[in-house]
């Protein structure tokens, strides 16, 4: 069984689409895949599973698995899971979402784990995203961008990868636009410099991100996808 997890350098760097991407165009190789949002922040959706971004990444995976196995922590505010905490006085499962994690690497040919806000994003008082990463043992990828201080973040994000033992199977540079700065067009170039981590694509800006199949289209077109499943 092959599992990935999906980090970002940031909040709002669009892991969620990618993941979606990612998760569409595999299937459309007719690989059974599976995704996972362990915990998910922010206000409950009207209709669908309680989080906007479960919804996004079920519809692309084109998956019927149920939401507490996908989703098995849902806080109702818009912040980081230790905020989120200690202002709704709850506690976080984490065997549980270790349990679901094993159960769902179980049922598909590759799963698709996303993580969070960044990798130090904190979960509880002393324990990180990064230490959910090392705890499934499972390659990460990183989604960053091209714009300025994409640099420090994505340097940062590797060396704390490096510094907790996670392996890093590539970056996909997100919202890249080939005409842009000096420092934009050739973000990838130093990005592969500075890291020594392998690009596995670049994305375009697109104008609409909810727009799923777009997503696919791109992610397919412009990511190594072959890779990740051979």
């Amino acid at each position: 069984m092959k599992a990935y997890f999906i980090t970002g350098t940031d909040t709002g760097v669009g892991k969620t689409s990618i993941m979606a991407g990612l998760a569409g165009s595999i299937h459309k190789m007719g690989i059974d895949v599976g995704i996972m949002k362990p915990i998910a922040t922010g206000y409950s959706q009207k209709s669908g599973f309680k989080s906007g971004d479960v919804n996004k990444l079920v519809e692309a995976a084109s998956i019927k698995d149920p939401e507490d196995l996908i989703n098995p922590v849902f806080l109702p505010l818009p912040t980081s899971p230790y905020d989120a905490t200690k202002l709704l006085e709850l506690s976080i499962d984490m065997p549980l979402i270790f349990e679901q994690f094993k159960k769902l690497l179980s049922m598909h040919e590759i799963l698709l784990v996303e993580g969070i806000g960044g990798i130090m994003t904190p979960i509880t008082k002393n324990f990180f995203v990064a230490d959910l990463i090392k705890g499934m043992n499972i390659e990460t990828i990183i989604v960053t961008r091209a714009t300025i201080g994409t640099l420090n973040h994505t340097v940062m994000t590797c060396k704390m990868c490096k510094d907790y033992g996670i392996k890093i199977r590539g970056l996909i540079i997100n919202n890249f636009d080939e005409k842009g700065t000096p420092s934009e067009k050739n973000a990838p170039k130093t990005l592969y410099e500075l890291t020594n981590v392998p690009i596995l694509g670049t994305i375009p800006f697109i104008k609409d991100l909810n727009k799923i199949e777009k997503m696919v289209e791109h992610v397919s077109k412009n990511v190594d996808v072959k890779s990740l499943i051979s």
